[in-house]
């Protein structure tokens, strides 16, 4: 739900964010070697959240082959979940109860400190504070839903099942039953990239475009990255954060790139007042998800094929989108939805719903972060948490979880 390579649509030219005002990132060529303590490779929002937690305490370089922001970030829809994909319950039965209950705890924290940060630094970029709503599906019925609301409550988190007569009531929605929960946002994801690279700048973190790291060569000190520009860049560590794009040698457990699709309508579409503080996702498979902006755009997602390619195919853009619409106008009669821009792109998801953050093997001083999931932007989060931990010398406690 929060990420995807971004195709451009044919008809609007651009995907909603990428009009968005305030995506100013103060930019250099690479014209000659440099040598830092740190090299993040992606100007995205991981890599964003990387060169602020970095840039506090090392010399921070970021290099991208794209203008920064414009790979998976302004292609995301931004639900800022800390609800992972695999429910509380799945989860327990893949890795352990204890394990999925550090994990679902671990996310429900990284959005209180995503919350923090953007209000620590003034970001500018439309945070609001939203609740989600979970709808029963093909995927999962309400049984499993009322199962899992009972799990997440023992944990502490804000959740509780509500049945098909006080959805209908509440939501005005037909189905048999639902999660709602509290502690979610929204945002604009590429004015939070944007803001978060500009804060990182101040610090005086460098971002270095268009230039591509071709080859990384470790030793015992350090990386040497070799690269397009011709001349090399010189780390004591390296951080790949490169969306969905998989270094070469990184660990990638039990992943796969599928394709996705979402769009965005006018402002001020006609909408139910409750939609304006409320995420809506599905339990079904492949699910629906839509949200409102802060300028009343509804933004809707879903259709995803396990294909890798799929979402190169512009034909299927316009049919993908009918099926979406189609999808949302059964569950809400009243939406007005008028497309004004849309897209398709490559997604990455997990067996678990976790993200890749660890060491590159064979790679002494290097980390890739590979957000799979529709928690993106807040496994972003998590994964500044824990790679700076270790730059530092230390240990983050949850490290494990997001090993391969």
């Amino acid at each position: 739900m929060t990420g995807a390579t971004i195709k451009r649509d044919l008809r609007t030219g651009r995907s909603v964010w990428a009009d968005s005002p305030g995506l100013g990132v103060p930019v250099r060529p690479l014209t000659q070697a440099i040598s830092v303590d740190v090299c993040i490779v992606g100007a995205g929002i991981s890599g964003a959240f990387m060169a602020h937690e970095l840039s506090r305490d090392h010399s921070v370089a970021v290099l991208d082959r794209r203008p920064p922001l414009m790979g998976s970030t302004v292609a995301s829809t931004a639900m800022l979940q800390w609800e992972i994909d695999l429910p509380l319950t799945a989860l327990g039965d893949r890795i352990g109860a204890k394990n999925a209950a550090r994990a679902w705890r671990r996310s429900r924290s990284a959005v209180d400190a995503l919350k923090r940060i953007v209000a620590r630094e003034r970001i500018v970029c439309g945070l609001k504070d939203k609740g989600s709503l979970y709808l029963a599906g093909d995927e999962y019925g309400h049984r499993a839903l009322e199962t899992e609301a009972g799990a997440r409550a023992v944990l502490g988190l804000e959740s509780r099942y509500v049945g098909p007569a006080e959805l209908r009531a509440l939501y005005g929605m037909e189905r048999t039953g639902a999660i709602v929960s509290e502690g979610s946002a929204s945002a604009d994801p590429a004015r939070l990239a944007a803001g978060l690279l500009r804060r990182a700048a101040t610090n005086g973190a460098r971002v270095y475009s268009p230039v591509e790291a071709l080859e990384v060569l470790g030793d015992p000190d350090g990386v040497t990255l070799t690269t397009d520009a011709g001349v090399v860049v010189r780390a004591r560590k390296v951080v790949f954060c490169c969306g969905y794009e998989f270094p070469k040698g990184a660990p990638t457990p039990e992943a796969e790139v599928i394709s996705t699709w979402a769009m965005a309508s006018k402002p001020q579409a006609a909408c139910p007042a409750w939609l304006r503080d409320m995420l809506v996702w599905e339990a079904s498979d492949p699910y629906l998800y839509f949200r409102m902006g802060g300028d009343g755009r509804l933004i809707v997602g879903g259709e995803d094929e396990a294909d890798p390619v799929a979402h190169e195919d512009k034909t299927k853009l316009k049919r993908k989108c009918e099926t979406i619409v189609g999808k949302l106008k059964r569950l809400l009669p009243q939406v007005e939805f008028e497309i004004d821009y849309s897209w398709a792109g490559a997604f990455g998801e997990s067996s678990t719903g976790l993200p890749s953050i660890g060491p590159v093997p064979g790679l002494e001083h290097g980390w890739a972060v590979m957000g799979f999931g529709g928690n993106g932007i807040t496994y972003s989060v998590i994964a500044s948490q824990i790679v700076a931990a270790e730059v530092r010398g230390g240990v983050d406690p949850d490290a494990d979880l997001y090993r391969a």
